[in-house]
C-alpha cells in the first residue's frame, strides 16, 4: 500500500520530495501527491514530514 497524504496537514513544503528515493512525490496545488504505481512502500517520506501528514 502506497503511502497516503492527509491533504487537510500537508503544507506543501516538499520535504517529502526530496526524500523520496523513486522520486514518487510531487507538489500540486500546494500539497503532496504520491504516485501509488511508483511508491516502494520505504517511509522515508513518513519520517521527513514535519507535519506529520504522511502514513503508510
Amino acid at each position: 500500500m502506497a503511502a497516503k497524504i492527509d491533504k487537510d496537514t500537508c503544507a506543501g513544503c516538499g520535504a517529502c520530495v526530496d526524500s523520496c528515493p523513486v522520486s514518487a512525490i510531487t507538489i500540486a496545488d500546494d500539497k503532496a501527491v504520491v504516485d501509488e504505481g511508483a511508491c516502494i512502500e520505504c517511509g522515508a517520506c513518513v519520517g521527513s514530514c514535519p507535519c506529520e501528514a504522511i502514513s503508510l
